[in-house]
């Protein structure tokens, strides 16, 4: 009779099994789903980070015109910017960056070109300061833009000095 009980009790699984079982199921959930939260943190940081860095090629566009050109005009108190260059063929060619809300607008011989900062970039603040010496002239550029999808709201800063290569 005694072994018949035995053979019963071994059948089934103990309240205390079921609750360590239960214990390592959650402890490992609880281990899946923060690694889930920090891989998304990670991915979203890392989407920032490139949208920064696409962003930098604003200020390359604006510098590459600038070097290229040979006349200068910025109004005082405003984030606008009027180049004076040729394009590839040697004809006269105006080019013209404007600054208005969160976009930098650019215009080809008074024909807007397009915003040179995508949906994802929000421009803070574009500042053209121009530096005249007798042996030539210069620009300096200060750029600040922030990530739409940042939600620390950073403000990324790029600077850049650029020397007309025409007034050398």
């Amino acid at each position: 009779m005694t072994s018949k009980k035995n053979k019963q009790l071994n059948k089934g699984a103990s309240i205390i099994e079921t609750l360590f079982y239960v214990v390592i199921f959650v402890i490992v959930s609880i281990a899946v789903i923060n690694a889930m939260i920090v891989m998304t943190k990670s991915f979203k940081e890392t989407k920032v980070q490139r949208e920064i860095a696409q962003a930098s090629e604003i200020l390359e566009r604006i510098s590459r015109e600038i070097r290229g050109a040979y006349h200068i005009e910025t109004l005082t108190g405003t984030n606008y910017l009027k180049l004076d260059t040729k394009d590839d063929a040697g004809a006269n060619k105006t080019v013209e960056f404007n600054f208005t809300g969160n976009n930098i607008s650019l215009l080809e011989n008074s024909t807007v070109a397009g915003n040179l900062n995508g949906p994802n970039i929000k421009v803070q603040s574009l500042t053209f300061t121009q530096l005249t010496d007798p042996n030539g002239q210069a620009l300096k550029i200060v750029l600040t833009i922030q990530a739409a999808d940042d939600v620390q709201t950073r403000n990324f800063d790029f600077y850049d000095t650029v020397v007309l290569r025409g007034s050398y």
